[in-house]
């Protein structure tokens, strides 16, 4: 088992990476909730895997868990779903010394942040994440939210969990795709942030695809640093946070424009990255030989590099609305060589507009 500390303000907590984990979970669910409910959030297909285990180890603890399952993807992160949410954790009798436990991907996650952060104004959390995407990226570092009809994590707060546990034993049971996805978000550090993980992902592409344990470990673990360094030192996202944004703003504007049935997040976000990058080289901060590794190696990870049934005009009228745009204007994490990066604001729409298109589909 491996340990990483993430530090924001006077709060630490640890992210434990390692195979066999959801043995613990009983043993550290019992030590943040004490005597408080024990809510777990999970979907379907999570449930059906692996609350027996998780639900084993609460037992040896005496813990009798609360089990609320919302639906699976992007519509767990609705509205209506958090309302559902928290109207069952009153019918449960939790109170503010609860512990919310989210048990699934990056949605799950994200829903439970949220309610954890606004059910009787806070109570503790604790992430168990079952994607490689939420093991390198979406349980570290507090960012909880919904979705809006127009937006994508429009409705959020930052609410920091108390304990991450990554069992990368669970990985052996993701579908292809998800894979693929979470090494979207890999593929994102190594670009903007880490250039020595870029050229390990080049090296061991198949390996990693071929779910090699070691080299799975190593890069669950150097993903999870590096957004465990980022966090302590902006926890808000004000500033090299954002540099993590890296092909979101155009991903997070394809998932709304495909009303998130289309593709799914690390998907998007795949081809998000090439358009910025286009955008950096349109620029003169990279060259086009850098935006074509970038390219290579997102189609070795079998990762999809076009988009269909959208338009670049479409596409830019969402990215208006984008949290991150200031002044109307559109704000981009940008490479400016293969491991680091600066955050742009763009004023150029026919330049944004020019780089959208080399990655529309026919």
């Amino acid at each position: 088992m491996r340990k990483i500390a993430v530090s924001c303000g006077c709060l630490e907590y640890p992210v434990l990476i390692g195979a066999g984990l959801l043995g613990t979970v009983g043993g550290a669910a019992k030590g943040l909730a004490g005597d408080g409910k024990v809510v777990i959030i999970t979907v379907p297909p999570v449930r059906e895997l692996y609350l027996e285990s998780v639900a084993s180890s609460m037992d040896i603890e005496g813990i009798e868990p609360v089990v609320i399952t919302v639906p699976d993807g992007e519509e767990a992160k609705t509205p209506e779903t958090y309302l559902y949410v928290v109207g069952r954790m009153l019918d449960a009798g939790a109170g503010r010394d609860s512990l919310v436990l989210s048990l699934g991907g990056g949605c799950a996650g994200d829903l439970a942040g949220f309610v954890a952060s606004t059910y009787m104004r806070g109570v503790s959390l604790a992430h168990i994440p079952t994607t490689l995407l939420a093991q390198v990226d979406s349980s570290i570092g507090g960012k909880s939210a919904l979705n809006h009809p127009r937006a994508k994590n429009l409705i959020g707060s930052f609410h920091q969990p108390k304990l991450v546990i990554s069992d990368t034993r669970v990985l052996a049971t993701l579908p292809t795709k998800e894979l693929r996805c979470g090494l979207a978000e890999v593929l994102k550090y190594g670009a903007i942030l880490d250039g020595g993980l870029f050229r390990i992902i080049e090296q061991r592409a198949g390996d990693m695809l071929a779910l090699e344990e070691g080299v799975l470990e190593d890069v669950i673990c150097r993903s999870a640093e590096i957004k465990a360094r980022v966090v302590s030192l902006d926890e808000k996202d004000r500033g090299e946070r954002m540099l993590l944004n890296f092909g979101h703003t155009v991903g997070h504007a394809i998932e709304a424009a495909t009303c998130y049935r289309n593709y799914s997040h690390g998907e998007a976000v795949a081809i998000g990255m090439l358009a910025e990058a286009r955008i950096a080289a349109q620029l003169g901060m990279i060259s086009d030989g850098t935006v074509d590794r970038i390219e290579a190696l997102a189609s070795r990870l079998g990762l999809p590099t076009r988009v269909k049934g959208v338009t670049a005009e479409g596409l830019i009228g969402i990215m208006k609305g984008d949290k991150k745009a200031e002044r109307g204007e559109i704000r981009f994490a940008l490479p400016d060589a293969i491991g680091s990066g600066a955050v742009v604001e763009v004023k150029d729409r026919a330049l944004i507009e020019e780089a959208i298109k080399g990655v529309l589909g026919d």
